[in-house]
Formats: C-alpha cells, structure tokens, sequence
C-alpha cells in the first residue's frame, strides 16, 4: 500500500478531498469504513475528549499522542491540527518531525499568537507575517518526505480583514505552502470572499466548515474540506442516550447489543480471536 502522504497527494491532485473531523480511534476507524479518502484530526475534538475548550490548553505532547492513537487506528491519511506550531521556529521543525513519525500525512499550522483559540472564538491575535514566514520555512526545511503536506493557516480575517488575509496567503503560498487555510468563515459572504480572492487566484486553499455541502465546495475549486463536526454530533448522541437512562427510557436488549457487537467488530475483535488460536492462548487452568 502506498504511504499515506502519497496517498493524500494523490487525491488532493483528483479534486476536493473531504475529511471529517475525528478525536479518536474508534470515530478514525468509522471513518475509514465508511469510505473516507483522509480524516481531519481536530484540535477543538482533541482539547474536548480530554475535558477542556480549544484555548490553548492541550500541550504538544497531548496533540502527538492523540495523533498516534488517530493514525495508527486505520490506514488513510490522516491531515493534522499543530496549532502554532508549540512554539517559535525551532520548536516547529521539532512539531513536523515528530508529527511525521506519529503518521500524519499533513499538518497545518496557524500564525496565531500564542495561547492559541479556536478559529471561530473571539479575542484571536496573529504574529507579524515576518515571524510566520520563518516559521513556515522551519516547517518546509523540517520535512524528510516531499508528500508530506503543509498546510499555512491564517487567522487574521478576525483581526485585520480580507485585505490582510490576501496579502499573507498570497506570501505564505510564494514561500512553499502547498495549501493555505483561512479559518474562521462564517458566513456565506466570507465564502464568496475566500473564493474569489483566495482560490479564485489560483491557490491551493482548505475550507473549513458547513456553509455549503462538498459538491458545491468543489465546484467552488477548494482542494480540500474539514467538517462533519464528529465530536458535536456524538455529543447530541450521548447527551439523549445519558438522559435516556437517567429517565428510565433507554432501550436496553437488541439495541444495545447490536450496539456493542458494532463497536466490537470495528475495533477488530474478530481478528485478535484469531490471533489468539494462531499463537496459542494460554490457559492457566489448564496448563497446571
């Protein structure tokens, strides 16, 4: 099987890649089984599966480790949040080494200042583009596969405008990003102005969000979509399930088995059977 970087190259080069937003292993693996070309392993999920809102509070070494838990579940690409990178440029060419030999096929990486936010929370701050440029080349010489992608996400729509998005994707591009990504769309108009401004231009671009369902995001020439909102979703199924029981009207029997034996056989319960009559299992009944 090819790598998973060249994978993601490869569909990103066949037209609009969607990947849903995963937190975890087991929303990777429902992912993958239900024909998904790549994964988005979201921040903001990662910050709430460990309790905590997307402010900055989730350290590189929780964003890694989740990453490795993401990529190794299943075998598609997995397109990574860095936040800022965890740090100044030095820190950064650690953040794409290590995010690499976790098994991320991409990152992106925002020119927020740090403590970071998530990119539709109020009160975000961007570094100068200067500082980012070189944060940027620190990322593109920390690479050691050319497939791997690099994704350069600006924040300063918030801040400062369209003007100044413009300015930064059009120099953060000229320098080596292979995509660029402004966050925080939130309304039809803001697509209408990432469209002609952005990708209108001729630039690699993401979109991020539900504004508009995948075919008309690829009709409007976006190379690649995050969205599907997995740990919202799963939140409104485990809030009704919680007040279900609590109110004494969940329905317990077939439901709730072939719940289970779903989750089971996903996470590959069938095949470590298997595994266990191939190498023997070991029975200390039996073997006194």
């Amino acid at each position: 099987m090819a790598k998973t970087t060249a994978q993601l190259r490869s569909a990103l080069a066949s037209g609009l890649v969607v990947a849903p937003f995963v937190y975890d292993g087991l929303t990777a693996k429902i992912a993958e089984h239900h024909g998904f070309k790549a994964v988005y392993m979201t921040g903001h999920g990662t910050a709430a599966q460990a309790g905590y809102p997307d402010f900055g509070l989730i350290s590189f070494k929780e964003m890694l480790t989740n990453l490795s838990y993401v990529a190794g579940a299943m075998g598609i690409p997995v397109v990574a949040d860095a936040d800022t990178g965890y740090g100044n440029a030095l820190n950064v060419g650690r953040t794409v080494r290590e995010y690499q030999m976790a098994g991320a096929a991409a990152l992106h990486m925002e020119d927020q200042s740090f403590p970071k936010k998530c990119g539709f929370f109020e009160g975000k701050q961007v570094i100068p583009t200067d500082e980012y440029l070189g944060k940027l080349k620190a990322a593109l010489d920390a690479r050691t596969d050319d497939d791997f992608v690099i994704i350069a996400r600006t924040d300063a729509l918030a801040v400062a405008g369209w003007d100044e998005v413009e300015d930064r994707v059009h120099r953060y591009r000229e320098a080596g990003a292979d995509l660029v990504f402004v966050d925080g769309i939130k309304t039809r108009d803001d697509l209408d102005q990432y469209t002609k401004r952005v990708v209108a231009a001729g630039i690699p671009a993401l979109y991020n969000g539900s504004l508009a369902p995948s075919g008309e995001i690829e009709g409007l020439g976006f190379s690649l979509m995050i969205t599907g909102g997995g740990h919202g979703l799963s939140y409104m199924a485990v809030k009704s399930a919680m007040l279900e029981v609590r109110n004494g009207t969940y329905e317990y029997g077939e439901r709730t088995r072939l719940n289970f034996n779903g989750i089971t056989d996903l996470l590959g319960l069938p095949e470590i059977y298997e595994l266990e009559k191939t190498y023997g299992r070991y029975d200390p009944v039996t073997a006194r």
